[in-house]
């Protein structure tokens, strides 16, 4: 190789120490630090309204929404993070309520059913007054008639959103030019020293 030609390219290289890219390399870092625990405390709070909204009755679709947009367009916004239940969202108070609903529902179908199996068994047994065959007649007309709760499916209310690996944001973006000022600074590094030995 013409060492005219390599004297050439170190002195179109040395100019630039490797140091700049490490100081770009330390700040793109710090500026990543600092947008990832944001990314991440955003996550928190907004898994917070969540839970609030499910407890206090509010608008949980609104909230869950928010949430599911959130984590999926942010990196560092894993929603198991301080949580030991899996899936770590889980609308309990929701889910309580449709329950509660179901079964109030149920037993004010079962409360008129029971008045019927009594006027039908009054027709049945007219002559029966407490006890007797009239009993068993009522218990075997609610058993066949009566309604029991629908059970509500509890997938329906527990979530988990997965964040990206890497996303298009501060913290992405400074991550990926950490990354890039790293690679830069190493391999200038290298290439001057190549560069050195092969002009000597």
């Amino acid at each position: 190789m013409d060492k005219k030609f390599l004297h050439h390219i170190w002195t179109q290289i040395r100019p630039i120490k490797p140091w700049y890219f490490l100081a770009v390399f330390l700040i793109a870092g710090m500026v990543s630090a600092f947008a990832l625990r944001s990314n991440n405390l955003t996550m928190v709070k907004l898994r917070s309204n969540v839970y609030q909204a499910d407890k206090n009755n509010g608008n949980v679709e609104v909230a869950l929404q928010e949430l599911r947009n959130y984590v999926y367009g942010h990196m560092n916004t894993n929603l198991a993070s301080g949580s030991e239940v899996y899936p770590p969202i889980q609308l309990k108070y929701t889910y309580q309520r449709l329950q509660d609903a179901e079964l109030q529902k149920a037993n004010g179908a079962n409360s008129q059913i029971y008045t019927d199996a009594q006027h039908h068994c009054e027709q049945l047994y007219p002559d029966s007054f407490s006890g007797g065959p009239r009993v068993p007649c009522i218990e075997n007309y609610v058993s066949q008639h009566g309604t029991k709760a629908k059970t509500v499916p509890d997938s329906l209310y527990k979530f988990n959103f997965v964040s990206p690996t890497w996303s298009p944001d501060l913290a992405g973006w400074s991550l990926a030019l950490s990354a890039i000022c790293l690679a830069l600074a190493v391999l200038r590094f290298a290439l001057g020293r190549v560069l050195e030995f092969l002009i000597k």
